[in-house]
């Protein structure tokens, strides 16, 4: 949520800002006039309780020197007076609660130094690493989800069976393999990272806290009977869990790590976008995640960039990185590097990791500060996937096919997978 006092003293900054994410920037004119209506009505209310209180003594006065006439007329005054200042709060309250709607509505401002663009084709490719087309053959070129159910280890039909299209069912050494991931990617950043098991549901305000909420309300799952949100991400639980906390400045910047369920209704285009694990609705991922303050930023923002990197270097996948364009940033976020994997036989890059910064914002409306020599400051939020299964499996299979159709565990991966070095055909059922 952006600060509202920039309504009064950056108007023309919140709007340009707006502006290079393609957001009609009037929304901020609203926001503006409610945030003087409040301010007004709050300085009303204010000067009644004031005079209010002058009255207060000037009837007790009264009625201790005898002038009965006079307190009575006073005290009738501050009723009066009292009825006015229940209105001036009432407006006050209708403005400020109309104020944050409003503001929980607005995406936070783009880095300066964040692409111009609105849209993913303004994105930028910083760097390739790895990637080599020629190097592919064509047992390569098999796309996953002919892959997973040649061998038994990718199960679209009874995932669909159970819950649904987007809902993916693995299966022995395709589930050993997803589980081997998440527990790859945090091995490797336990030497600097707290893990954490957070829950999977959250409440209302918790969703709110990170920018989920009220705006992508269509796009989660809701429990409605507990009024309870499936997490669409551990980003949610783990800036959540510090709501309304004052840290301490000399424990930043504090890094967080997360395995976790993810619940997200992914809406694509019909055809290869929705084929096998391009788009799913449930799906395992390792978050890594920081507070800091904001001269920390930059370079723990580096710090995780780098981080989920090497997890795609460790197995051996060829990736890009993305600085993201203005417009295609997520709301949160102040800057966002993608790390895309090269997928052979969808012959596709797909999105793997979003490092995202995100300001003051979520921190904003989670009120999340840290103490500082003139009293408290809100903290920055920094969060990325070291790690999200689906496509990164997708990448693994096509990548690692061999030319008899048998699949090659990476080395990285081998000490998770129970012996097996190789996913061959399964044994008939």
């Amino acid at each position: 949520m952006l600060d509202p006092r920039r309504l009064r003293t950056e108007l023309d900054v919140l709007k340009k800002g707006l502006a290079r994410r393609g957001v009609d920037t009037s929304v901020l004119d609203r926001a503006a006039a409610v945030d003087e209506r409040q301010r007004h009505a709050v300085a009303k209310r204010d000067e009644l309780r004031s005079q209010i209180n002058v009255l207060s003594k000037e009837v007790g006065e009264a009625f201790r020197s005898g002038d009965k006439a006079t307190g009575e007329r006073k005290r009738d005054e501050s009723k009066t007076l009292g009825e006015q200042e229940k209105q001036a709060e009432a407006e006050a309250k209708e403005a400020g609660d109309e104020l944050r709607e409003i503001l929980l509505r607005i995406p936070n401002i783009p880095a300066d130094d964040a692409p111009e663009g609105i849209t993913a084709e303004d994105n930028v490719v910083v760097r390739t690493v790895g990637f080599d087309e020629r190097r592919y053959d064509a047992h390569q070129r098999v796309p996953h989800w002919d892959i997973g159910a040649e061998l038994g280890i990718l199960d679209l039909e009874r995932g669909a069976k159970l819950s649904g299209s987007g809902f993916p069912m693995f299966r022995g050494a395709g589930a050993a393999m997803l589980r081997a991931l998440c527990q790859l990617a945090l091995d490797r950043n336990a030497d600097a990272f707290e893990e954490i098991r957070p829950p999977t549901l959250v409440r209302t305000e918790t969703m709110v806290s990170t920018g989920h909420l009220p705006k992508f309300e269509i796009e989660a799952y809701h429990v409605e009977r507990d009024d309870l949100w499936s997490i669409p991400t551990a980003e949610v639980p783990l800036t959540g869990q510090a709501r309304d906390e004052i840290l301490d400045a000399d424990a930043l910047p504090i890094r967080l790590m997360a395995y976790s369920p993810c619940f997200r209704r992914e809406a694509g285009a019909a055809g290869r976008d929705t084929r096998g694990l391009l788009r799913v609705h449930e799906f395992d991922k390792v978050e890594i995640y920081a507070f800091c303050t904001p001269e920390q930023a930059g370079d723990v923002h580096a710090e995780l960039l780098a981080r989920a990197e090497g997890s795609l270097q460790a197995l051996g996948l060829p990736y890009r990185v993305l600085d993201l364009a203005a417009g295609d940033l997520g709301d949160a976020s102040r800057r966002t590097f993608d790390l895309e994997v090269y997928a052979p036989g969808a012959d596709m890059w797909l999105e793997v990791s979003s490092i995202s910064w995100c300001g003051d914002y979520q921190a904003r409306r989670a009120n999340v500060r840290y103490r500082t020599a003139d009293g408290t400051a809100m903290v920055h939020t920094l969060n990325g996937s070291a790690l999200a299964t689906p496509r990164v499996w997708a990448a693994l299979v096509e990548t690692y096919r061999q030319p008899d159709g048998s699949v090659r565990i990476p080395d990285a991966l081998a000490p998770y997978m129970r012996g097996v070095e190789v996913i061959g055909p399964p044994p008939p059922r």
